[in-house]
């Protein structure tokens, strides 16, 4: 059985914002899932993002025996490609103060430099493992970005010095096949996010996957079995409790 995390997302942006990421810790730990993950984004006021209240929904989840990823909407790199310094040791900052087990970044306007030791001297130290996730547009979904982004760290000696989050959907969203950047990156991978997508362009959405979806066990059967698998898709609103259990033991047993 592979860990599954439940994605702050999949109980509605709004509703996350309108009561808080710990209203739903309770259908969280209910489930099955063992993580949660917290989304930066999804804060409704500044004062969610302080030590002291990550602080207290460490405890809070730590109190249900769950884990927690710590998901930021910051780049690696900036738009010219120099590293993203300040704003990676701040979501550092903020994810161990959260107590998070990984925490993840977009890659951003990565090119040709990796920077590694830069990211090793913010990284040395930290609780959380700092992964890159594959993003919805051109940019940040294009699978030889990240292939060339890996081969840069090994190159510049920091070939372990971070992990990927791979997004199935976003893959799809971004126009490549879910099936080749598994092929591609599988050893890199840490973190899984799960989510179908439906629509075009920008009416483009994440929904569940069909449980006869043969995509998702074909990509499920090339990444890590140790990879867990974050739900990111939206759960049903009318049966939230029955659905987040559901969902959970099919992605744990799949």
């Amino acid at each position: 059985m592979t860990e599954v995390a439940l994605v702050a997302s999949a109980f509605g942006a709004s509703a996350v914002r309108r009561r808080g990421h710990a209203a739903w810790l309770d259908v969280v730990a209910q489930s099955g899932a063992a993580g949660f993950e917290v989304r930066r984004e999804l804060f409704a006021h500044d004062a969610e993002n302080t030590p002291a209240a990550l602080g207290a929904l460490r405890a809070a989840i730590d109190a249900r025996g769950l884990w927690a990823v710590y998901s930021t909407p910051t780049d690696l790199y900036c738009a010219d490609g120099a590293l993203n310094a300040a704003e990676l040791a701040a979501a550092h900052a903020e994810a161990d103060a959260l107590g998070a087990r990984w925490v993840k970044l977009q890659l951003g306007g990565f090119v040709d430099r990796a920077d590694a030791a830069a990211i090793a001297a913010v990284t040395a130290g930290r609780r959380a493992r700092l992964v890159v996730e594959n993003g919805q547009d051109a940019r940040d979904g294009a699978i030889e970005r990240f292939v060339a982004f890996f081969a840069a760290l090994e190159r510049e000696g920091g070939r372990n010095l971070l992990g990927m989050t791979f997004d199935i959907g976003n893959w799809q969203w971004a126009g490549e096949a879910p099936i080749d950047a598994a092929r591609a990156l599988a050893r890199h991978v840490e973190y899984v996010h799960c989510k179908a997508s439906e629509g075009e362009g920008a009416r483009r959405f994440p929904i569940a996957p069909t449980e006869s979806d043969p995509l998702f066990p074909s990509v499920f059967a090339i990444l890590p079995r140790t990879a867990p698998r974050g739900i990111e898709f939206p759960l049903d609103q009318q049966a939230l409790a029955d659905d987040a259990r559901r969902r959970a033991a099919w992605l744990a047993a799949m």
